[in-house]
Formats: structure tokens, C-alpha cells, sequence
């Protein structure tokens, strides 16, 4: 998958044309903190402050859309929900927001094509998500939200949310990487102790170029509405597989349209208890979303060498996708999370060992995945070794 193919589906993995328009506004409070922190405008006081951040879960809603359409499984859009719940909500925790978090809700729809059905699972499914978080100390309220038939603009389904919190200035997780730093990757992948099923560890980045690559051209006639009609159609549904082939994982057959749907798995469990117990040792939490393995060096105050050379094992999926797409190591790991989907940095390597027993307490796998070394040049660049190769992201 040439960087060419990728942009003429209209997409970008490194956002550079919104960095480019954003890079002159005011950052906030902490200006390398992972979400924009602002004052307390709410009251004033200065010992606190807040965030709003808003995401969806992109152009997974077309593939959700394709799946129930041929297999009748409705379930699937609870999966979608989650992913524009998560994309928001544990972004928030990279900085240390975990308690008390409002969200509103924006899902637009086209009516002739999404059943009213639909509508009352993605609704249902939110506070279900609530509900489980509750369970693990991490309380998340409900503002409603606003649904809407906008068939004009919206092909299949756009499901979105809005989060807001406050909390103390004091507990801010501020992005303080260092040379000498060890990093605390997690797994995207497995069946964590909140989970009910296998993750394939997907996420909800790269989805253009993962269904595009992956499925059959048979679906370009079936459902054109699943893409826009301007791009290259040699680049769409250019794949072998149909949603219902299976692959096995762990013994077990999942059909690979369902594997790829695996929800976002969200780390709110796992950083409640870690960020309870370790708050003043973590230099930096980085959600590996847009921009994949790349995504750090947004956020450092000064070039750094940041060297992953321990990654975890990749998973089913993304040898599937890289195998369907002919990509390039250094394309996957820019676009894809690759099995490693947050990284804890700390300066403390006891510390280090104790944040992966607590992953693994939970059943996600985890591990130190490498470490933060000086820079020869003015840059920050990604190292990450794979497959027996080093490989240079930046």
C-alpha cells in the first residue's frame, strides 16, 4: 500500500494538513499534555481545570453498515458506539481525566438506507459501556445527545460523541518524556476480563485502507454507497475476501468482517488502577491512534530518539491486512497500531515492571517495549524493530 494509494482514498495517517491549519492556535494550559486542557472557566477556580474533546469512530460505521447487511448480525453496531466512546474517553485518561465524565452523543444517519432499529442499538449500547466502566470506578454520565436523518450528507451512518470533565491542575498527566525513559506497551488484541469476546485489536484508525484492502470487488457493486464515489476505483474493495470468510485466532474460526469490527478496546480499568497508585512516576501516556507507532513525537517538548525494539507479538489481523494490501513495514506501522495500542513512558524501571503486572491482571497483555534515547539530529524520530528489521518511521 504505497503512501499515493492511501491519500487517494482520502485519507491521511498523520492528519498533516489539520496539524498544519491548528499549529498556530493556543495548546492549552499544558501545551504537550495529550487533549487540550483549559481553566475552569465554569468556576473560576485555578486549582482546576477541564477538557472537552470530541471524536467518532470514522469510516468504520461503512463496514459495520456492509456486515449487518449481509449477515443480519445487528449487533455489530454496539461495537461502533464503542469506538466513538473510547476514541474520546481514553484519550482523556492520557492526561489523568478518569473520573466523572460527561458525554453527548451525535449520530447521523441516512433513513432509507439505517433502520430505526439501528438508532435503538446504538443508544442502548452506550449505556451499557457506562454501566461496565461503573463497575471499575470509572463513572461516566450521559448528556443525550442529538440524532439526526441527514441522508444528504451522511452515505450509510456517522456516530460520534462529545466528553467533558474536570479535575485538579495538580493531577494533570503532563507529556514529560525524557532520554532515559523505559515505555509500558499494551496490547490492542486478546479478551481482556471486561471483554466478552476476542479483540482483533483494530482499533478505529486505518479503517479506509483496512476494508479497501482487504475485501472482495464484488462489494463495490453491491454497496456503493460505502464510499465515495470519486475515488480511483481500482483502489476500492481491491481484496480477496468476503466479510464471511473466516480466520482462526487462538483455535477458534471469527469471520474476518467481524474481527476487523472488534470494538476499540478501551484501557479505563487498567489506567483507573494504574494511574491511582503510579500518577507521579508516568513521564507521558500516548493513545496510539492516528499517526500509529508515530504518534509520540507530537507531543515531545525537545527531538528524542524513541526506540521500540520489544514490541508485542502482531496479531492475526494486521499480518492479514498487510498480506492483502502488499504494504511496506515502516506504512503499516504508521497507519496501524500493530498489536501495541497505548504506551506508558516512566523514568523508574521497578516501576515499569509493576504498570505490566497490572495490565496482565486484567488479561491485556503488556510488556516494556523499549526505550527514549538522545537525538544526533534536530528531529525526533520512531525506531521500531520488526520482523528482524529496523525500521525508521520519521
Amino acid at each position: 500500500m504505497s503512501s499515493d494509494k492511501y491519500l487517494s482514498r482520502g485519507v491521511s495517517a498523520d492528519k498533516a494538513e489539520v496539524h498544519e491549519a491548528i499549529k498556530g492556535l493556543d495548546k492549552g494550559l499544558f501545551p504537550h499534555s495529550f487533549c487540550k486542557i483549559l481553566p475552569d472557566f465554569l468556576t473560576g477556580d485555578k486549582d482546576y481545570c477541564t477538557v472537552m474533546h470530541a471524536d467518532t469512530a470514522g469510516t468504520k460505521t461503512s463496514l459495520a453498515y456492509m456486515y449487518w447487511k449481509e449477515t443480519g448480525d445487528i449487533s455489530i453496531w454496539k461495537g461502533i458506539v464503542q469506538d466513538a466512546l473510547v476514541m474520546n474517553t481514553d484519550d482523556m485518561a492520557c492526561s489523568g481525566f478518569l473520573d466523572n465524565m460527561i458525554v453527548s452523543s451525535t449520530i447521523g444517519r441516512n433513513k432509507h438506507l439505517v433502520s430505526g432499529e439501528v438508532i435503538k442499538v446504538l443508544i442502548s449500547a452506550a449505556q451499557e459501556f457506562f454501566e461496565v466502566m461503573n463497575q471499575h470506578g470509572v463513572t461516566i454520565h450521559s448528556a443525550g445527545g442529538e440524532t439526526a436523518d441527514v441522508g444528504d450528507i451522511v452515505r450509510t451512518a456517522d456516530v460520534g460523541f462529545t466528553a467533558f470533565a474536570r479535575m485538579k491542575r495538580s493531577e494533570v498527566i503532563d507529556v514529560k518524556i525524557s532520554e532515559g525513559d523505559y515505555i509500558v506497551g499494551l496490547a490492542s488484541y486478546g479478551q481482556s476480563t471486561y471483554e466478552h469476546e476476542y479483540n482483533g485489536g483494530m482499533g478505529s484508525n486505518g479503517l479506509t485502507s483496512a476494508r479497501h484492502d482487504v475485501f472482495s470487488s464484488i462489494y463495490r457493486s453491491k454497496y456503493p454507497e460505502t464510499f465515495d464515489p470519486n475515488t480511483n476505483i481500482d483502489f476500492i474493495y481491491s481484496g480477496s475476501k468476503l466479510l464471511t470468510n473466516t480466520i482462526e485466532v487462538e483455535g477458534k474460526q471469527i469471520p474476518i468482517g467481524k474481527l476487523i469490527l472488534s470494538p476499540t478496546r478501551t484501557y479505563l480499568p487498567i489506567l483507573k488502577q494504574i494511574i491511582s497508585s503510579y500518577r507521579s512516576h508516568i513521564k507521558g501516556i500516548i493513545h496510539n491512534t492516528g499517526g500509529a507507532h508515530t504518534k509520540v513525537t507530537k507531543y515531545l517538548s525537545n527531538p528524542l530518539t524513541i526506540i521500540k525494539d520489544n514490541l508485542l507479538p502482531v496479531p492475526p489481523l494486521f499480518r492479514l491486512i498487510q498480506s492483502e494490501s502488499g504494504s511496506s513495514l515502516e506504512e503499516m506501522y504508521k497507519v496501524f497500531n500493530m498489536g501495541t495500542r497505548l504506551e506508558i513512558y516512566v523514568s523508574d524501571l521497578s516501576v515499569a515492571h509493576e504498570l505490566v503486572k497490572i495490565s496482565q491482571s486484567f488479561k491485556v497483555d503488556a510488556n516494556i517495549i523499549g526505550r527514549v534515547e538522545a537525538t544526533r539530529t534536530n528531529k525526533s524520530s520512531v525506531l521500531v524493530t520488526a520482523d528482524g528489521s529496523d525500521i525508521e518511521l520519521m
